[in-house]
């Protein structure tokens, strides 16, 4: 059993009942018996005037004579001789099975448990042989809650249902704010920052509703944390972007004022530059991923339209290192996001494996339909030759800015944000990204990306046959 409320539910729920039922119970076998007692010390004297009337005054004297019994002790009586009856009319089967010995008696634990039927019996020989048989029933009392043979059926089954909605109350109300709080931290993961449990801002109350509170206020720092370092690379991005557009211009009319010695110089210059540049595109792309998926622009993209498309670019440069990018498209992919976004976080991955991979080897980029659960996603795989990455790092390469000393050196060109990107993008789009080493050497990334059959995505298409690149 998972959930919290239906342990609390029927655990208070069962000890709450077993309680009621224990406590009517007891309460019916040891209910005061002094009007039992009175009556049965008056039994014998009852059975010998019944049986005194009847002989002196037939059934219709003996009859009377129960009246009055009835009316003065307010019970009612029957007269039984050899077990049959004397009152001249039928009686309740009670009566007869009472006077019979089939049913117990109210001087009994058992009689005493079923108040239904209180009854008394009490007998005599007289000198001719004839057994009197008096059979008296005592005041039905409260008896409106016992069921069939005096159980309290009805009474307990009140008691239950009675228990259980108290007891579904207090589980809801000791339940609901671990709830909230469950679901603001989902909200919370999923990016939703202004996700708050609502808490009271009163202090005071009790542990659960300090922990709402103390939730709240760290989500609320965690929130002004995130928008400050939002803030901050904007506001790098925007500023730095002034000073490399002049420093472009100035490079430009140096060249022209620079003789051929000092065009090596210029060139160097310019090459970094253009990594600043891109450096700085990065940020803001960084930025504006974590911005959240409102600033997602979504269309309809044909996936494997643009995996053709990067491995062709990423073929066409990877000739200057003798590498090879073979693309394999199996299947149509239609989704639904942003092409910019889509293509960005694809091409740093490709890019990334041909500039790892050795030299004479081959970039491999494999598309796919795949089914998830219910759900149909665009499975890409892009496999490289490299020297892989260590297992304890493998989740921290998709992190802003880290880079791995040994194989990622700052000569390759990187800055550590394009596997940053890819994950942010993949993300916002539903899907996810992991990276595991091949068993032969090298890397494996993996990218799922929800399909999103839409209205213009299922249209008739020639099928992309699947094709290798180099």
């Amino acid at each position: 059993m998972k959930s919290l409320f239906l342990k609390i539910f029927l655990s208070f729920w069962l000890a709450q009942a077993m309680f009621m039922v224990l406590a009517i119970l007891l309460t019916v076998a040891m209910r005061p018996t002094r009007r039992i007692s009175a009556i049965e010390a008056l039994q014998p004297k009852f059975l010998s005037e019944a049986v005194a009337a009847y002989q002196a005054g037939g059934p219709d004297r003996m009859r009377q004579y129960l009246h009055n019994l009835r009316e003065t002790q307010n019970v009612r009586a029957a007269l039984f001789r050899d077990r049959e009856s004397l009152v001249g009319h039928s009686v309740p089967h009670w009566f007869v099975e009472v006077a019979n010995g089939k049913r117990h008696t109210a001087d009994t634990l058992i009689g005493r448990m079923n108040p239904q039927f209180q009854m008394l019996r009490a007998s005599m020989t007289e000198p001719d042989g004839h057994e009197y048989i008096l059979v008296t029933e005592l005041p039905p009392g409260q008896i409106a809650i016992f069921g069939p043979n005096g159980v309290p059926a009805i009474g307990i089954l009140i008691a239950v249902l009675t228990s259980g909605l108290v007891c579904y109350l207090l589980a809801k109300f000791l339940t609901s704010p671990v709830l909230r709080l469950r679901k603001a931290a989902q909200k919370l993961a999923s990016g939703d920052l202004a996700a708050r449990v609502g808490a009271p801002p009163s202090p005071g109350g009790d542990e659960v509703s300090q922990l709402l509170r103390d939730f709240d206020l760290m989500a609320e720092q965690i929130e002004k944390l995130v928008n400050a370092q939002s803030r901050l690379l904007k506001d790098i991005s925007h500023e730095l972007r002034s000073p490399l557009a002049r420093l472009s211009v100035a490079l430009e009319l140096a060249r022209q004022r620079t003789g051929a010695e000092g065009q090596s110089i210029l060139d160097r210059i310019s090459l970094e530059s253009n990594r600043m540049n891109e450096l700085i595109g990065s940020l803001t792309t960084i930025a504006r991923l974590e911005s959240g998926v409102g600033s997602i622009r979504k269309q309809a993209v044909h996936l494997e339209d643009l995996v053709q498309e990067i491995a062709r670019d990423a073929a066409f440069e990877a000739q200057t290192r003798n590498t090879q990018v073979e693309c394999e498209i199996l299947d149509e992919l239609p989704v639904s996001g942003d092409p910019a976004l889509l293509r960005s976080a694809i091409e740093n991955v490709v890019r990334n494996a041909t500039r790892y991979t050795r030299q004479g080897t081959a970039v491999v980029i494999r598309a796919e339909k795949k089914k998830s659960g219910d759900l149909e996603e665009a499975y890409i795989q892009v496999s490289d030759s490299g020297p892989g990455v260590s297992d304890g790092e493998l989740d921290k390469i998709f992190e802003p800015f880290y880079r791995i000393d040994d194989a990622r050196e700052r000569s390759t060109g990187g800055v550590g944000l394009g596997l940053a990107i890819t994950d942010q993008a993949i993300r916002l789009h539903g899907g996810s990204v992991r990276a595991s080493n091949l068993p032969e050497g090298g890397l494996l990334v993996e990218m799922h990306i929800p399909l999103q059959f839409a209205q213009g995505l299922q249209e008739q298409r020639t099928p992309v046959a699947a094709s290798g690149t180099s």
